[in-house]
């Protein structure tokens, strides 16, 4: 599990060549909030933000994401 995510995907791609075993992306708390926060002020588009952070632990070798945007995500990729 590579913890925190977000500033550490070059680091989820390290772990997914180096080995066989499944690799986590755990997208924390603090991540989490600063998307929210952001989102509230204007300042982003918290759906783009989200799901191209989501993509992006993904493509960088996540077999699994852990995020508090789980919820919210499912909703999007639904809509």
């Amino acid at each position: 599990m590579v913890k925190p995510a977000l500033a550490y995907m070059d680091i989820i791609w390290r772990v997914k060549e180096a080995t066989n075993l499944p690799v986590a992306a755990y997208n924390v708390s603090g991540e989490y909030s600063m998307v929210k926060a952001a989102a509230l002020n204007g300042w982003i588009d918290e759906k783009k933000v989200t799901l191209e952070t989501l993509t992006g632990f993904k493509r960088s070798g996540a077999d699994l994401i852990l995020t508090y945007h789980a919820k919210d995500a499912v909703r999007w990729l639904n809509e």
